[in-house]
């Protein structure tokens, strides 16, 4: 990894320098756009819509469009007076519960690497926030932006989780959460059977992105001048019609699969599980007894 930011923590009167790296990098298989016929890599120039001419990066400016269509062109001055862009301090605003902090707010996620003179108050901050139980949230200005951030540990290392404001989150507004919908409480009693018996401690070494693995054999197929043939896409269900019998099958195919699946550490299957799902088959035959009784 190479450093991208260097800068330091500021805890009270306490000053630690630390470099900080990306903690994360997508695996994806990049592409160029090309000449069809040749391969030739295809360029982009940067014309100006007015005159026509290509621009020099030099010349280039950011500008804000305003709601008549109007360009405002700033410059470089203008940026130079605004506060904390040339900022090179984490500033710990207060500690948390990390349970507080909805997984939505973060952004992306960064190491945090102790400078030599800074490896003992290092170590003491984040030895001190473990055994509180709390995360720091912090403000700190990265590509002149300022941002919140959760500061917590993981294996032994800072994380800087940087966080959206407020008001970047966007409302779940969705007509269905208006609507009157009815859950019998034998459909949510089977509901919590299938969740239990797929209960599993999380692995996600078990998982993998079948698409990038696909979309790279292709490529080496390609390569290797092998012929390359397109698996059979199974064709998808359609929703469910019965969702208690829909319910009921998907409980019976999680068992079936976690019985041929090789052990691994889980919960597996509880007593509640049975339980709910043995309610849940008492009470559907209980209503359909009341319903016969109603015909009669």
């Amino acid at each position: 990894m190479r450093s991208i930011w260097k800068g330091a923590i500021s805890f009270g009167l306490v000053t630690i320098p630390v470099k900080l790296y990306s903690a994360t990098e997508q695996k994806d298989v990049t592409f160029h756009q090309v000449h069809r016929k040749d391969g030739g890599r295809i360029k982009y120039k940067r014309i100006c819509s007015i005159d026509g001419e290509e621009v020099p990066y030099s010349d280039i400016a950011k500008g804000y469009e305003l709601a008549t269509g109007e360009i405002v062109v700033l410059t470089d001055e203008d940026f130079a007076g605004l506060p904390l862009t040339t900022s090179r301090r984490i500033d710990v605003l207060q500690f948390t519960p990390a349970d507080q902090i909805d997984p939505i707010y973060f952004a992306k996620s960064y190491y945090l690497e102790p400078d030599a003179q800074g490896a003992k108050p290092y170590v003491l901050l984040r030895d001190a926030l473990e055994r509180s139980g709390q995360v720091a949230v912090v403000k700190v200005a990265l590509r002149q932006r300022e941002s919140l951030a959760a500061l917590r540990v993981r294996d032994g290392v800072f994380v800087l989780e940087t966080m959206l404001w407020p008001d970047e989150i966007r409302e779940a507004d969705f007509p269905f959460l208006e609507e009157d919908i009815d859950v019998r409480p034998q459909e949510l009693k089977m509901a919590e059977s299938l969740i239990e018996t797929m209960v599993a401690d999380f692995d996600p070494t078990q998982y993998t992105d079948a698409y990038r693995e696909a979309l790279q054999e292709v490529i080496e197929a390609k390569v290797a001048g092998k012929e390359v043939v397109a698996p059979e896409t199974p064709a998808e269900e359609g929703p469910a019609v019965d969702l208690m019998a829909a319910l009921r099958a998907s409980v019976e195919a999680a068992k079936r699969e976690r019985q041929g699946a090789a052990p691994a550490k889980s919960t597996g299957r509880t007593a509640k599980a049975k339980a709910a799902q043995d309610g849940a088959d008492e009470e559907e035959k209980a209503s359909k007894k009341r319903k016969t009784r109603r015909s009669a």
